[in-house]
């Protein structure tokens, strides 16, 4: 007696080089002025959510990257044009007001104008609830929490959650700190 086994075969995940190929030929497409910023962000988030190669292929099969020598031209020269802002991030990071991590707990802290939030910020650029930071093991994520203005990690804004860490410039609104960890005394 023989048995048949049925074997379900599942697409492999795709891997994170995949998505960053897809994400350059969105960001060249941009630069390149075939796509308009609303249908880069789109696609962007289509790209960072899909499950098979065959749905980033849709994504970018009307770029056409113009072979290696136009994409590496863009990719330099976004890099040589993203100089400026790099090094005035770097020469106002000793220069902004500190945010110190808050002490893990069970609860996120909650950002905003609100008077009952944990970390109350009163400026008009911040929403009421703004954003929460979230302790999630060891690591800390910051999720805006749909405001007007936007929540900003090293100049980029957030959509949805990405992970933070110590020495990273966060921005609420026009709002901007280092994150920075609290000092921690000698041991008794």
């Amino acid at each position: 007696m023989t048995s048949s086994f049925e074997h379900s075969t599942y697409p492999a995940r795709l891997s994170d080089a995949q998505r960053d190929r897809a994400l350059d030929a969105l960001r060249d497409g941009v630069a390149q002025g075939k796509l308009s910023q609303d249908t880069f962000l789109r696609r962007m988030e289509l790209a960072l959510t899909a499950r098979r190669s065959e749905d980033l292929a849709v994504l970018t099969a009307d770029l056409d990257t113009g072979g290696r020598w136009a994409s590496g031209l863009f990719r330099v020269v976004g890099g040589v044009s993203a100089f400026p802002a790099r090094l005035r991030r770097a020469w106002q990071s000793e220069r902004l007001p500190k945010l110190l991590l808050p002490v893990p707990g069970p609860h996120p802290l909650h950002i905003g104008r609100d008077p009952g939030n944990g970390l109350r910020l009163s400026h008009e650029t911040v929403s009421r609830r703004h954003a929460e930071l979230i302790a999630h093991g060891s690591r800390w994520i910051l999720r805006d929490l749909g405001s007007t203005n936007g929540t900003c990690v090293n100049g980029q804004r957030v959509i949805g959650s990405v992970p933070v860490r110590v020495g990273d410039q966060v921005s609420f609104g026009r709002m901007t700190f280092l994150l920075s960890a609290p000092v921690q005394g000698p041991p008794l």
